[in-house]
């Protein structure tokens, strides 16, 4: 199945099934296009991995890390589907990343991997839209990746029975192929990742794990349009407006 987050006509904010390109939610049905797509989770946090794909960490001319890689979007950076989400300022090199994003289901700590699947919701699209400039020159990545709309995602969260394990991942801008990967090149799987992340952190229900990106990455600019797509999921599109 797949779920939407809505605002439906009266302003209220619903969580409705989509099917056949319909929401339905108590007993009503909706044209996703005459309602707000909203980011299809509420996280407390999005728990980001970098340099989860081998060709994206040669790309960036850096090393696989040996042991995820983790960094934090807090909830400011959140758009959804249908948004447009504004570039920092002044800043000559902001660049897409298309991953996997994983829904926690529930409030959970010290997962063991062979039990991580049973704490996941689901499944959804998310762009790690990164200032690179301001990434090169700090250490915590704040400035580079936690900037008011610099994780858009959606635009459903997908059960896992929708996903499968060899997904492909696809990024266009302006129609324009930029990354064609697939979810089995990660180098930490799902599993792994979400047992790393709660021997240090308790994931809350709604939480997101943003897996990593594969190669491709690169510039966004005033008026792009960008489509993140993930067999299984569907895509995400938004668009791009500098200052």
């Amino acid at each position: 199945m797949k779920y939407v987050r809505f605002r439906d006509p009266a302003g209220s904010v619903r969580r409705g099934e989509y099917r056949d390109g319909t929401i339905r939610f108590g007993g009503s049905e909706y044209d996703p296009e005459d309602v707000d797509v909203l980011p299809p989770t509420d996280p407390s946090k999005v728990v980001c991995i970098g340099r989860n794909y081998a060709e994206h960490a040669d790309e960036r001319d850096e090393d696989v890390p040996d042991r995820p890689l983790l960094f934090l979007k807090p909830p400011n950076a959140l758009a959804g589907h249908g948004d447009e989400i504004a570039l920092p300022e002044g800043k000559e090199q902001v660049e897409h990343e298309a991953e996997l994003g994983v829904v926690i289901g529930e409030q959970c700590r010290n997962v063991d991997a062979d039990d991580a699947l049973d704490v996941v919701e689901g499944y959804t699209c998310v762009n790690d839209v990164s200032n690179r400039d301001d990434q090169r020159v700090e250490q915590n990545w704040v400035r580079g990746k936690a900037f008011d709309g610099a994780a858009p995602m959606g635009p459903v969260v997908a059960t896992p029975d929708e996903v499968p394990d060899d997904a492909s991942i696809t990024l266009r801008v302006n129609g324009e192929t930029r990354q064609d990967s697939s979810t089995e090149l990660l180098i930490f799987s799902i599993p792994e990742l979400i047992e790393e992340i709660t021997e240090y952190m308790t994931l809350e229900a709604g939480d997101v794990i943003a897996t990593g990106t594969p190669a491709g990455v690169g510039p966004l600019a005033d008026g792009d349009t960008v489509e993140v797509e993930i067999e299984g999921v569907g895509t995400l599109e938004h668009d791009v407006r500098a200052p």
